[in-house]
């Protein structure tokens, strides 16, 4: 119904916001991870939304990016994964990280989230397996995720070796993909500096 809302940010919980929009204030529920992505209160905001309507309930599920939101309406397909299911994951992992665990098998990974077990992991791998692809899963690599610069065209099998290196030193699939995206990267980057950038991150 609503594809987003932006107007100013009022309040912020743990699992929910206020935004006030044409002087109308909209309660969205929030992973923890949108919450620490938001700007202070006062700020103008804008926020991608999922619509839930029940027979008791009328409920807006907000993202600061449409990756994420795309991520949680495919996480929500999954039997077992409601919404409250699909924000604990993605209050544990990032939208590419749930990615790489899924295309890796990385059942650990996901069943972090709290009231995710492993089976409900194994049943989200299983699902969603076919409906996320490595070009996906690289698109947001390349610069780091709290940088405001365009990505670098960094060679996608340099970066898949430099994860491939880290799961063979024994990390998870899914932290090696994450200490990837945060490092440094440049154009010429090869993958034994990429692997000693991504290293910083793992301690």
């Amino acid at each position: 119904m609503y594809a987003y809302l932006k107007g100013t940010l009022e309040e912020v919980t743990e699992d929910n916001i206020i935004v006030e929009v044409g002087n109308i204030g909209y309660n969205v529920k929030v992973s923890t991870t949108t919450a620490d992505m938001l700007p202070p209160t006062g700020s103008e905001v804008k926020i991608y939304t999922y619509t839930l309507v029940r027979e008791d309930s009328f409920s807006l599920y907000g993202f600061m990016t449409r990756d994420d939101l795309e991520v949680f309406k495919k996480l929500i397909t999954v039997n077992g994964i409601g919404p409250k299911g699909g924000l604990a994951i993605l209050s544990v992992m990032s939208a590419d990280a749930l990615r790489f665990a899924i295309l890796s098998g990385d059942a650990k990974a996901i069943a972090k989230a709290p009231g995710i077990g492993n089976k409900t992991a194994e049943r989200v791998i299983l699902d969603l397996r076919d409906k996320v692809s490595l070009e996906d899963t690289l698109r947001g690599f390349g610069q780091p995720a709290d940088s405001g610069a365009a990505a670098a065209d960094v060679d996608h099998s340099v970066i898949n070796e430099a994860i491939e290196a880290l799961t063979a030193l024994g990390y998870s699939a899914s932290d090696a993909a994450a200490a990837v995206k945060k490092a440094h990267t440049a154009e010429d980057m090869t993958v034994e500096s990429l692997l000693k950038e991504a290293l910083k991150f793992m301690f």
